[in-house]
């Protein structure tokens, strides 16, 4: 498929992949190796408890992709990408945006707020912003924000997900989007890439899969739950963060909560993410609906490999069936 890409994406990925970030899993790790195996890597920047441990972390990242690309040129080391909260409860966003200014991330996410500030930002130096976006009318205004990317967080996605169907929330958007558009939401094989591809997206954002990776945050109790668990292991609540997420049921039972008696969190406070926030998304575990999938933890490494020989797999199938 050929794809309209600025310089800074085209040619530098084997998979139209972005490995989500997500709240204390994403590590530098999960980011550089994912790099290295040639699909987009991202973390949110306040899994780094300190602007000072952040600053260690995006200097680490930008030497082992360097290293990685001069040690073998050949390989497609993909960019990497950091997530910011631009909700104004966020204490760190000045800090952590003249961090970016400093470190120029190839890509940066905008979360739950206005983009224009970090694209004024990052378009300085020639960076790329998308926006989480997860009804129509958080999409419309990105876009009139100067975003070059829209992330639909569809139904069925991990964390903070939306509503919307990805097959209608894509045909809605592409009627006055053009620019790049990434699907998320239960893609987690590379047939599901391909569909994602076939629907008009130019990249999969893929969260829960690399949960279960031997590079993330995420300790062994959650990625064996995980691995346990199916679609019916979910419940989509707003208990706790104020905003409805998927989480896994098994976890709010082990955290001794009833799950069928939850109470709605009122308030979010986003300056606390890393404090009493911190504790809810510790004990209290999330997903989205493609969990179902997932048997094995791998390394990063493998699990492109192998992401990559189903979606080789599904396309070659694919081309057969319409010669036929």
């Amino acid at each position: 498929m050929v794809k309209r890409f600025p310089p800074q994406l085209a040619g530098q990925t084997v998979l139209p992949v972005i490995a989500a970030p997500m709240f204390l899993v994403s590590s530098p790790k999960l980011v550089i190796e994912s790099c290295r195996a040639g699909i987009i890597g991202s973390f949110p920047l306040l899994n780094a408890r300190t602007a000072h441990i952040l600053e260690d972390w995006m200097q680490n990242i930008i030497e082992e992709l360097e290293k990685a690309r001069r040690e073998n040129p050949e390989r497609r080391v993909a960019p990497w990408a950091v997530n910011l909260i631009v909700h104004r409860t966020n204490k760190r966003y000045e800090e952590d945006l003249e961090l970016i200014k400093k470190y120029q991330p190839p890509i940066v996410i905008t979360s739950l707020g206005d983009p224009a500030p970090v694209v004024n930002v990052v378009h300085t130096y020639g960076g790329l912003v998308f926006a989480d976006v997860a009804n129509l009318v958080h999409a419309r205004k990105a876009a009139e924000k100067g975003v070059d990317g829209l992330i639909l967080v569809c139904n069925g996605a991990g964390g903070h997900a939306g509503t919307i169907n990805p097959m209608a929330f894509m045909g809605a958007v592409k009627e006055f989007w053009d620019g790049i558009t990434i699907l998320a939401g239960c893609i987690s094989s590379g047939q599901d890439i391909l569909a994602a591809e076939v629907l008009g997206a130019d990249f999969a954002y893929m969260g829960t899969r690399f949960i279960a990776t031997h590079e993330s945050f995420a300790n062994s109790d959650y990625q064996k739950m995980l691995i346990e668990s199916s679609v019916e292991d979910l419940i989509y609540t707003d208990a706790f963060s104020g905003v409805k997420a998927n989480y896994l049921i098994p976890s709010i039972v082990r955290a001794g909560l009833d799950p069928a008696h939850l109470n709605k969190k009122e308030t979010v406070d986003f300056s606390k993410l890393n404090q009493s926030e911190a504790k809810a998304w510790k004990d209290i575990w999330s997903a989205g609906q493609g969990v179902s999938t997932i048997k094995e933890v791998l390394p990063v490494a493998e699990l492109v490999e192998r992401l990559r020989a189903e979606y080789q797999q599904a396309l070659a199938s694919l081309c057969s069936k319409r010669s036929n």
